[in-house]
């Protein structure tokens, strides 16, 4: 009953972790990839940290507008993707690794997708702080949730816990069949009493 409830609350996990992620993804297509209709556009630009340079010169507060803005853009993936793949037990840089690296494949997608579409300009420094965004939103995020998680699930019951308990379970041996050379299934098989001989007198 116990990895019933484990099994249901991961399923959970997983199906609000993929509605909010399919909603997210429509939300930044619609954002990034809807032609817009500007009077002039500015060139593509190709060379890294160059928009973030130019972002910067135009003073703080244009500058945090900017840069928060790409930031903010994908950060939720860095925090939906782990919650969509409803892993509690899970390497904390192995789960990082894995986001980020789908998170920086989105916004490449975006990126490559925006070369067709009117008003959209292609930023290589758009796909370095869309990663970032990632990366900072699951570090800041997803190891704590998850050990949260954990520890709520096994007071609840739902997980089986790890350590002591799980190591007796496993140490704890089946049923065991001797090897004797008596019976089907190599146990001694039953046997009667021993039978006595009676002594028989001697003429002297």
């Amino acid at each position: 009953m116990r990895q019933g409830s484990g099994g249901q609350a991961v399923i959970r996990f997983r199906v609000v972790g993929v509605s909010l992620l399919l909603a997210h993804l429509l939300l930044v297509g619609w954002l990034t990839l809807r032609p817009l209709d500007v009077p002039w556009m500015t060139a593509a630009n190709l060379q890294p940290f160059a928009g973030i340079k130019a972002d910067l010169s135009l003073g703080p507060a244009a500058a945090a507008r900017g840069i928060g803005k790409q930031l903010l853009l994908l950060a939720p993936l860095g925090v939906l993707l782990p919650l969509a793949g409803g892993r509690l037990f899970v390497s904390p840089w192995s789960s990082l690794t894995r986001t980020v690296a789908a998170g920086a494949l989105i916004s490449l997608a975006i990126e490559l997708g925006q070369t067709g579409v009117p008003g959209q300009v292609v930023d290589v420094d758009s796909l370095i702080l869309n990663t970032i965004g990632v990366a900072l939103a699951h570090a800041l995020i997803v190891p704590a949730w998850r050990a949260r998680l954990r520890h709520r699930e096994q007071q609840r019951g739902a997980l089986p816990r790890i350590g002591r308990e799980a190591g007796t379970a496993q140490a704890s041996p089946g049923p065991q069949r001797s090897h004797g050379p008596h019976g089907p299934y190599g146990s001694a098989a039953p046997q009667g009493s021993t039978p006595t001989i009676s002594r028989v007198g001697i003429a002297p």
